[in-house]
C-alpha cells in the first residue's frame, strides 16, 4: 500500500512535470495537469483505489500523445503494465484529427478493461471542463458535436464499471 502511494505521487509528480507548459484550451487556461488529476480520481474512486497501475495511467495517458515521452521510459520508472495502458488510449498523431476521432470511437470496443476506464475517466473529464470552462470561441454546435462524439467513444466502452459509465452519463446532460 505504501508502495503504491509512493508510485501514484511519483507519477503525478512526473505528469506535472512533463506538462509543465500546457494549458487547457479552455477559457479559464487551467494547467493541464488538473486534467490529469481529475482522471486519475475517477479511476481511483471507480476501482476503490484497487489498481494503482491504472491509476498512475490515468495520470500519464496523455504524456507520449502530448509530450512525446517514448513508451520505454514509462516502462523504465512506471513499469511495462502502465505503459502499455499508455500506449493502449494513445492516439496516432502522424493522422488527421478526423481520423483519429473516428479511430477513436471504432477502436474503443477493442480496447482491455482498464483501457476502457480509462476512456471513460478521460471523456468524463473532459466533459466536466467543457461545461465549466470550454474553449474559446466554440459555439454551442460545436461543444454539442463534441458531446456527440464523446458519447459514441464511452457507448464503446460500456459494461466495464456502471459506477463510472454513471458519471458520464451525468456530464454528458447537455
Amino acid at each position: 500500500m505504501h508502495n503504491d502511494i509512493i508510485r501514484i505521487t511519483q507519477a503525478f509528480d512526473f505528469a506535472a512535470r512533463k506538462h509543465i507548459h500546457q494549458r487547457r484550451k479552455a477559457e479559464l487556461q487551467e494547467p493541464y495537469v488538473n486534467h490529469l488529476s481529475e482522471v486519475a480520481l475517477l479511476l481511483a474512486e471507480a476501482t476503490a483505489g484497487e489498481d494503482a497501475n491504472l491509476i498512475i495511467a490515468g495520470l500519464l495517458h496523455d504524456t507520449i500523445e502530448d509530450q512525446g515521452v517514448a513508451q520505454d521510459e514509462i516502462a523504465a520508472i512506471f513499469g511495462e503494465d502502465v505503459a502499455s495502458l499508455v500506449v493502449e488510449v494513445t492516439d496516432d498523431k502522424s493522422l488527421t484529427k478526423e481520423d483519429r476521432k473516428r479511430l477513436q470511437a471504432e477502436l474503443a470496443t477493442t480496447k482491455s478493461v482498464r483501457g476502457k476506464l480509462l476512456k471513460i475517466a478521460d471523456k468524463t473529464a473532459n466533459l466536466r471542463s467543457m461545461k465549466d470552462s470550454p474553449p474559446s470561441g466554440w459555439g454551442e454546435e460545436r461543444k454539442r458535436e463534441y458531446f456527440v462524439w464523446s458519447k459514441s467513444v464511452v457507448d464503446n466502452c460500456r459494461g466495464v464499471n456502471a459506477w463510472l459509465e454513471q458519471q458520464f452519463d451525468i456530464q454528458y446532460k447537455f
